[in-house]
Formats: C-alpha cells, sequence, structure tokens
C-alpha cells in the first residue's frame, strides 16, 4: 500500500510512515460513519455534550504529546504547538455546550403551531491543511460532532501525526467507534471521494483557493453545501497617527509566525508614505530579534518551512530584482530555514499580490485614507487583516471599508473559537468558529401542527 514518508524540517530526519487510505476503505468509513450517526444523533442532547466533554478531558491528559508530536511533524515551536494542542481541548469544551443550545422557533401563522428544528447532516468530511493541522482540524470536527454528525478527517500528506492520534484519543473517551475516523491520503482519493460519495453531506475545506475551487465545482454539481477557508494575503495598514513602536514591535509576530505559513499572516505592510522611513527604522530591530531556530527550544518563536519544495516555491518570489530592505536570521546546516525577509515592492510586483507563504514580509507605502482601503481591498483575497490608527472614527471607517472576514485594530488577533471566522472574495465561503458555527452543519426542517378543529 502506498504511503508517506513523513520528514522532521527541522533536521530532514525521517520520523515515519504512514499509510494511504485506499478508495474502497473510504467507501467502507463512509458506511461506517453512517451507522454510527444515527445512534450518536438519537442521544439526548446532554448525553452528547458529556461525551465531547470526556473528549475534551481526555485532549487535556495528552497535551505535551500532542504538541511534541506537533513540533517534529509541522517544525512549529514548542511553545506555539503546546497553545494549538490547549486551544484544541478548548474548542471541544466550547462546543460541548452547543447539543442543548441548538434551538429551534416557534413562529407565529394562523391556524396551528409552527416550529423549526435544526437536524444533522448525517456524514461531514473534513479536509485540513499543513499548516496548522490539529487546531484547523478542531474548527471542523468539534461543531460538526455537536450538532449530531459523524465526521470523516482527511489529513495534510505531510503533517497527519497529531490528527491520527486525535482520533485515537476520541475512541479512548469512548465516543462511540466510525463516529470520528481519520483516513490520512492523497487529496485526489480521499478528499475527493468525499466530495463525490452520495453519503458524504457536507464538505469542509481548508487549503489554497485554487484547490478549494475544484472542491467547491465537484460539490456544485451534486449540490452539495460547503465551507470554504482558502487562501489570503492580509494588509496590516499603519496611519501616521497610529502608535507606531508598538505596531513595529508587534509585525514580525503577524507575518513571521509559523514562517509565514498562514492564511492570515499580514504579509502585506501598508504604512502612509509620511511615517514609512520611521516605521522601517523601528521594524528593522524587531525584524532582526525575531528568534529562528530549533523547534524543541522554548525561546524559539519561529521554526523552519514545513518542506524542502515549500521552501524552494517561496525562495522562488525572491529573485535579484527585488528590493529587499532587510533580513532577520536563521540557522545553517540541516533543515528547511528562512530568514524573515522584508522587501519594498511596487504595487504590481508579484510579490505584492500573489500569497506567498512564507517568511516575506511586502512594503508599500499610501497617501491617506481612502488609498489606504483602496490598496488593501486591491488583493483578490479577503480573510484577515490589521488597522494602526489612534482615530477612533478612522478605526471604525477603515475596518468597514476593507474587504476582510476578520479585522483587529490595534491587533494582530485573527482567531478566537467563540467568534466567527472566515473570509470574503478568492479567501473563502461560509464561517467557521463561534456560537453559531454547529448551525453549518445543521438542516432547518419546519414542521406545522394544524389546531383548528375542522
Amino acid at each position: 500500500m502506498a504511503g508517506t514518508t513523513l520528514i522532521d524540517p527541522a533536521t530532514e530526519q525521517v520520523i515515519g510512515e504512514v499509510e494511504h487510505t485506499p478508495l474502497e476503505e473510504v467507501d467502507a468509513a463512509v458506511e461506517r460513519a453512517r451507522v454510527a450517526q444515527r445512534g450518536w444523533a438519537a442521544l439526548a442532547p446532554a448525553d452528547r455534550a458529556l461525551a465531547l466533554r470526556r473528549f475534551a478531558t481526555v485532549v487535556d491528559g495528552h497535551l505535551e504529546e500532542l504538541a511534541q508530536l506537533e513540533v517534529r511533524n509541522s517544525g512549529h515551536p514548542i511553545s506555539s504547538a503546546r497553545w494549538e494542542a490547549g486551544h484544541v481541548r478548548d474548542v471541544l469544551n466550547y462546543y460541548a455546550g452547543a447539543p442543548e443550545r441548538l434551538l429551534g422557533a416557534q413562529i407565529p401563522v394562523g391556524g396551528g403551531i409552527d416550529v423549526t428544528f435544526h437536524e444533522p447532516i448525517g456524514v461531514i468530511g473534513v479536509i485540513v491543511p499543513w499548516n496548522f493541522p490539529m487546531t484547523i482540524a478542531s474548527w471542523g470536527f468539534a461543531p460538526a460532532l455537536a450538532a449530531g454528525n459523524a465526521v470523516l478527517l482527511k489529513p495534510a500528506d505531510w503533517t497527519p501525526l497529531t490528527a491520527i492520534r486525535l482520533g485515537e484519543l476520541a475512541l479512548e473517551s469512548g465516543l462511540p467507534e466510525g463516529l470520528f475516523q481519520v483516513l490520512p491520503g492523497r487529496g485526489s482519493i480521499v478528499g475527493n471521494r468525499f466530495v463525490t460519495h452520495p453519503h458524504v453531506g457536507k464538505v469542509v475545506f481548508t487549503g489554497s483557493t485554487e484547490v478549494g475551487r475544484q472542491v467547491a465545482a465537484g460539490a456544485a454539481e451534486r449540490l452539495k453545501p460547503v465551507t470554504l477557508e482558502l487562501g489570503g494575503k492580509s494588509a496590516n495598514v499603519v496611519f501616521a497617527d497610529a502608535d507606531l513602536e508598538r505596531a513595529a514591535a508587534s509585525t514580525p509576530g503577524s507575518v513571521f509566525d509559523n514562517a509565514g505559513q498562514d492564511c492570515c499572516a499580514r504579509s502585506r505592510l501598508l504604512v502612509e508614505r509620511s511615517v514609512l522611513d520611521r516605521f522601517l527604522e523601528l521594524l528593522e530591530p524587531a525584524v532582526k530579534a525575531f528568534r529562528v531556530g530549533a523547534p524543541g527550544d522554548e525561546a524559539t518563536e519561529m521554526g523552519p518551512l514545513v518542506s524542502a519544495t515549500h521552501r524552494d516555491a517561496v525562495a522562488s518570489f525572491l529573485d535579484d530584482t527585488l528590493d529587499v530592505a532587510f533580513r532577520g536570521s536563521a540557522p545553517g546546516g540541516p533543515g528547511y530555514w528562512m530568514a524573515p525577509t522584508v522587501v519594498l515592492a511596487g504595487r504590481g510586483d508579484r510579490i505584492a499580490t500573489e500569497e506567498v507563504f512564507g517568511p516575506v514580509l511586502t512594503v508599500l507605502p499610501f497617501e491617506d485614507e481612502a488609498d489606504a482601503i483602496a490598496l488593501a481591498n486591491s488583493s483578490i483575497y479577503g480573510l484577515s487583516g490589521s488597522i494602526w490608527t489612534n482615530d477612533l472614527g478612522r478605526g471604525i471607517r477603515v475596518a468597514r471599508g476593507v474587504q476582510s472576514g476578520t479585522i483587529s485594530v490595534n491587533s494582530h488577533s485573527s482567531v478566537r473559537y467563540t467568534t466567527p471566522f472566515g473570509g470574503m472574495k478568492a479567501s473563502g465561503l461560509g464561517r467557521e468558529l463561534g456560537p453559531d458555527a454547529p448551525l453549518a452543519f445543521t438542516e432547518t426542517k419546519n414542521v406545522f401542527f394544524a389546531t383548528s378543529a375542522g
């Protein structure tokens, strides 16, 4: 059976082999999921809630194990990996409250009583990327399970280990067999079968815009709903009246976290022209101080890129024609390392318009508020972004004017499990997280009860 050889991106050493799921096993998994889902949906909401809390408790007992797996498989710094493992636990606990709060409505009508019910879709296919393997997986499986569905999870080829372990922990916690299954393998086989299988009722996909379009097209042929979280080219907009010192100090983390392998990375730095030179003076020492090194080191802020292939793809953006303002540092020797890099670019340059998905920050000046909004909106993407200003009115105007699904003012925060997350334009369809996420895994049924005596 074919499989993927897993490489530690910090050492280039082989850490294991994971077999791919063949097509016939995907179909068998769907049938197991259908059986498990019927029993799961029939449980009292309080019992489903209790089961999800037990799952969260078991995950809590394995946080360090999950974090260390992510360090070795993905190259995430240990401090980040620990946060990510804790995030999975917290997401499960948050959505454990949902089964008892999926409230329908009573609608006033004549001649009877009209009520709505939120009923589970059935089997959900969740396809997750390699950049945040366990956190993004939890955004799909936790609310889907809470709403009464079964979940089939396909992890990315390069980074399947934490997802596989979460599937094992789900069984250890007592979740019914077949309810939550992890199916490693090729997207062209496993992921595509999620799209084409008549008994997979919805597909959740996080990944590139190019593949997202293919998923959407295949699902549309079958009238199958999708949630898509795709690419990004988020803007970090700095106005002259902002706290420049604070904005500059926080900028490296906003783009170089996870080596820039983040759809939310603020990879376009838009600075009001009158303070551009001053801001770059403040930014340079912050970039050079950003610690790139061994993922297991507690002080490391950025690890390696995920693979040699991806490092080469990122490096292809950095040709000799670019105006590199300054760079940070990175280790030599084995590992897929790249120094954090800040470049000055023109508005139409490839590096200013395409998603690099690496530790590269592109700087572009703007003239005034209207120009800032127009420049931020010049990208095909609209996932996230930041606005730095001490003018409250301006902050509100620009936040409303920028076409992105998640905006922060005087902050770089993109993700809270308690608030909605998702993109506009080529960054995707639908929303994840927040209190309404379980509703995205249900169908609304309307029932009328006649009360007239005639």
